[in-house]
Order: structure tokens, then sequence, then C-alpha cells
């Protein structure tokens, strides 16, 4: 459960802005995108090799 303290006399709009950074943190939204469609296992394998190849390839440039 989130909780955001709202001091006394604080605008709203900044109450909200700080929940909606806290819930953005939680990664939920993500997690249930994530969850809508089955991935197989293979095609996630694959995935997480292109990301660290093109991680590395970042990291050699960045040298």
């Amino acid at each position: 459960m989130i909780v955001v303290p709202v001091k006394e006399g604080e605008n709203i709009e900044r109450a909200l802005k700080k929940f909606k950074r806290k819930f953005e943190k939680t990664g939920t939204v993500k997690e249930l995108r994530r969850r809508q469609q089955f991935d197989k296992p293979s095609v996630r394998n694959r995935l997480k090799i292109e990301h660290a190849v093109y991680v590395q390839k970042l990291q050699e440039e960045e040298d």
C-alpha cells in the first residue's frame, strides 16, 4: 500500500505527483503489461541475450 504524507497547506497536485512517482517506482503497471501476453522461454532468453549484447556494446564505446 502506498502512503503519501500530505503536509498542512500542501497543494493537492504536488501530493498527486508524489503518489504517481511512488506508484511508478513499484513497477506495478510494467508487471501487468508484461503478464498480459505469454512469452515462450526461448523468446525471453533471446531477448535477454540481445539486451546483454547491446549493453556490452555501449560499454565498449564508452571506454
